[in-house]
């Protein structure tokens, strides 16, 4: 069953590379969704599928690249409006 997760990282996170890292881990586990950088200097992204991959997600997100800092992974429920958007795969959107 696909389910949705939104994920919001906080430290070290912008200027290091995790956006990148944040797409290939996600399309490595079949993921769709986006990541994007926020002006309050933490990371969003969404991701759609199966539980398991999502909670494999999460925890690479915790470990985060090599030059990254992660303090803290919130998850939250996205909206339906947020999950309705013919994600075809995961990508990189601009900045804020």
């Amino acid at each position: 069953m696909i389910q949705a997760r939104k994920f919001v990282v906080r430290g070290r996170v912008q200027g290091v590379g995790f956006r990148w890292f944040v797409e290939r881990e996600a399309a490595a586990l079949g993921l769709l969704g986006w990541v994007r950088n926020r002006e309050d200097s933490t990371v969003e992204l969404l991701a759609l599928g199966e539980e398991a991959k999502l909670t494999a997600l999460k925890q690479r997100l915790a470990e985060g690249p090599r030059a990254s800092r992660v303090d803290a992974v919130d998850e939250f429920e996205p909206t339906p409006e947020e999950t309705t958007g013919g994600l075809k795969s995961f990508q990189i959107q601009g900045d804020w």
